[in-house]
């Protein structure tokens, strides 16, 4: 085997992400699962469709990630966080999905989370900055069924492969 060196790059070819990528779906199609990777918005909007809050996130597997929620500061404390939070819930109730997971750091909103059914999961403490701490959240979807990020047809799920 030739040496291999190690770089930090900001910026990977895309060729070379679509090689890691099909790397990923193979080895997820060997035990039956499948990433469902889809990244989307839930967005607030005044009457003037200008944007008041965003919410950021992401599908893998059988959760949803919550990446950022953010609100215009003239609007803080007026429910759009609480309603983009429930509207995200709405969307994905009864598809399949486990759970939403969110992180946020002590200086943000942990409290606001909870007060909108978050559980801690885990907290990660920062010793040097403790306004930094990461607080890890979890929700659990109360359907029966979870599907999401199995892989209904295997056969089917080969075939894209190749």
């Amino acid at each position: 085997m030739d040496e291999i060196s190690y770089h930090y790059e900001a910026v990977v070819k895309k060729a070379e992400l679509d090689i890691v990528e099909k790397g990923h779906i193979a080895a997820e199609a060997e035990n039956g699962i499948v990433c469902n990777y889809a990244l989307f918005y839930i967005a607030a909007r005044d009457k003037e469709n200008h944007l008041v809050g965003l919410l950021t996130a992401y599908t893998a597997f059988a959760e949803i990630y919550v990446e950022d929620l953010w609100v215009h500061s003239n609007y803080r404390k007026h429910k759009i966080g609480s309603t983009l939070l429930e509207t995200l819930e709405n969307q994905f109730k009864g598809k399949g999905y486990n759970n939403i997971n969110l992180v946020t750091s002590a200086f943000q909103a942990p409290e606001f989370y909870k007060k909108c059914g978050y559980e801690v999961e885990f907290v990660r403490e920062n010793k040097h900055h403790p306004k930094l701490t990461k607080t890890f959240f979890i929700k659990y979807f109360e359907d029966d069924i979870q599907h999401q990020g199995i892989i209904p047809n295997k056969i089917a799920f080969d075939k894209k492969l190749s």
